[in-house]
C-alpha cells in the first residue's frame, strides 16, 4: 500500500491531537513537521519548544523551523520530499501563494469554526464571546485569502454553558483530529470534493487584543458572561476599582432593580455588579494587579467595598 506523505504544519497544542492522530495511521507517512522556532515562554521566559515540536521529537520526526516559511531554502525542501498533502493547524505564518501548488492535494486546514463564520486568528474566542450555542470544525484546502478557500469536511459542536475557550479548544481539537483523517483520504481517492464558501455570509474573528477584555458594563450580564468565558484566560474580562486594574469572574444573577451599569451590591460574601438593561452579574472571583485571585467575598472583605461603589471609570 502507497501511503500519503505528509508535511505537517502547527504550533500550539490545538494542533498536537491531529498530528498524533494521523501518526497512529498506517495510510499516512508524516515526512516532515514544520513548526514556529523555539521562544521564551511563560514567568521564567525560558527558551522551550512548541507543544508541536514536543510531540514530533518524541516521534522522531524530522522538525523544520524556519523564521520565515518564505524563504527560498522552504520551496526548496518542500519541492525535494515531494509531499502529496500539506496539513496546516494553527500554524502561526502566512503562506506564500508560490508554495500552494507544491502538494498535489493541496495544504489542508483544520478550522476551529464552521466557516464562512469566524474567519480569522481567534474563531474558539469570538464565537463563546458572541454568544453562540453551535460551533464545530472545518477542513478547507487553503487558497491566498484569510481562511477563504473551498470548504472540504465540517462537524458540528455544541457548546456548553459555561464553557471556557480553553476548554472548547480542547473539544474541537481531539473532534478535528478524525475529520482531518477523513478529509485527506476523501482527497486520496478522489471521493470528496470542495465546495466554494459564501463570502456574502462571512464573519470575522481576528487576532485577540487587551483592551477586548476591558468590560463594559453597559452590556448585559449575559453578554459580559459570555466575553468573560471567551477571553479566558487572555486577556480575560478586566474592569477598574479605585484606580487600580481588577480582573473578575462571574456569572449572571438574578435581575436587579434598575440602577446606573456598573454599580456593586454587597450582601455579606455576595457581590453583585448592576449590567445593562437591569441584570446583574454575581462576581465569584477577583484578581487585582499584582495580586493572586481570591474570592468576591475575600475581596469584599479586605477591601472594605461598600454597596453603591462601582466599577469602572
Amino acid at each position: 500500500m502507497n501511503r500519503l506523505r505528509i508535511v505537517f504544519c502547527g504550533t500550539p497544542q490545538f494542533a498536537v491531537p491531529s498530528l498524533k492522530y494521523l501518526l497512529a495511521q498506517n495510510d499516512f507517512e508524516i515526512v516532515s513537521v514544520y513548526t514556529q522556532p523555539d521562544r521564551p515562554r511563560g514567568r521564567g521566559q525560558e527558551v522551550s519548544f512548541s507543544p508541536v515540536k514536543d510531540a514530533a521529537v518524541a516521534a522522531g520526526l524530522d522538525v523544520q523551523q524556519p523564521a520565515k516559511v518564505r524563504a527560498p531554502e522552504v520551496e526548496e525542501h518542500l519541492r525535494r520530499i515531494e509531499p502529496d498533502a500539506i496539513v496546516i493547524i494553527a500554524y502561526g505564518q502566512i503562506i506564500p501563494a508560490r508554495l500552494l501548488p507544491i502538494p498535489r492535494l493541496g495544504w489542508i486546514n483544520l478550522h476551529a469554526s464552521l466557516l464562512p463564520k469566524y474567519r480569522g486568528a481567534a474563531p474558539i474566542q469570538w464565537a463563546i464571546a458572541s454568544g453562540e450555542t453551535v460551533t464545530g470544525n472545518t477542513t478547507m484546502r487553503i487558497d491566498a485569502g484569510m481562511d477563504t478557500g473551498e470548504m472540504l469536511l465540517q462537524e458540528e459542536l455544541r457548546i456548553g454553558t459555561e464553557e471556557t475557550a480553553p476548554e472548547l479548544a480542547g473539544r474541537l481539537a481531539e473532534l478535528g483530529a478524525p475529520l482531518m483523517a477523513k478529509t485527506l483520504r476523501g482527497l486520496a481517492s478522489a471521493e470528496l470534493v470542495g465546495r466554494a464558501q459564501d463570502h456574502a455570509a462571512a464573519t470575522m474573528a481576528p487576532m485577540l487584543k487587551r483592551e477586548d477584555g476591558k468590560i463594559e458594563w453597559g452590556r448585559t450580564a449575559t453578554e459580559i458572561f459570555n466575553r468573560m468565558r471567551g477571553f479566558a484566560p487572555w486577556p480575560g474580562a478586566y474592569t477598574e476599582f479605585r484606580g487600580q486594574m481588577t480582573h473578575l469572574r462571574g456569572k449572571p444573577a438574578a435581575e436587579l432593580i434598575t440602577r446606573e451599569p456598573g454599580t456593586i451590591l454587597v450582601d455579606r460574601d455576595l457581590v453583585r455588579v448592576v449590567c445593562g438593561a437591569g441584570s446583574g452579574l454575581e462576581i465569584t472571583h477577583v484578581k487585582q494587579e499584582g495580586r493572586k485571585e481570591i474570592s468576591a467575598g475575600e475581596f469584599a472583605r479586605g477591601a472594605r467595598v461598600v454597596s453603591g461603589e462601582k466599577f469602572g471609570k
